[in-house]
């Protein structure tokens, strides 16, 4: 069951090591880690997605085939236990529901791309149907290398920026 989100006072709050346990659920790339961590306090969960939305902008290839060891297939169940597979496991809810057709050809262009690319194929799938994913998976299949790197690290700043929210908000003003 997730937990319910910190406060910005409450990850400020944190010692280095929580802080970056909570940090390395979003994108677990050690750098961007640490600098997100030695970037607080931070005070609003507005100045923490503008910081950690900075530091992403600048990962490298390497930083995404880090991150990359982290993340499941689409259509596959994410393994193991802990707030990152919880993650993995509420972003891609949707394709409990996807049809089987749509399923099997997920599950071909995953092969496809990972022979195209050389690694498994990133989207950010909360908010998406699977019609949708397969849609970008097919789209991104046709791009060069440098415009799919682009885009699959783009695709990750996104995860993570998705995953900070669920996991720092500003309390409610009727909570104050």
């Amino acid at each position: 069951m997730p937990h319910p989100p910190l406060t910005p006072a409450a990850f400020d709050a944190l010692d280095d090591t929580e802080a970056a346990s909570v940090v390395g659920v979003w994108a677990a790339i050690t750098h961007w880690v640490d600098a997100v961590v030695a970037g607080r306090p931070y005070g609003s969960a507005d100045a923490l997605a503008a910081r950690a939305d900075a530091l992403a902008r600048l990962w490298t290839p390497a930083d995404l085939d880090t991150a990359l060891a982290h993340h499941p297939r689409i259509g596959e169940r994410p393994r193991g236990e802990g707030a990152e597979a919880d993650a993995s496991r509420a972003e891609q809810s949707a394709m409990r529901t996807a049809a089987d057709d749509t399923t099997a050809a997920i599950a071909a262009g995953n092969a496809a791309y990972e022979r195209r690319f050389g690694r498994v194929f990133l989207i950010r799938a909360a908010g998406r149907t699977p019609d949708e994913m397969l849609g970008e998976l097919t789209r991104r299949l046709a791009l060069d290398d440098e415009a799919e790197r682009t885009e699959a690290l783009d695709q990750l700043r996104q995860i993570a920026l998705l995953r900070l929210r669920s996991a720092v908000a500003d309390a409610p003003a009727s909570a104050l």
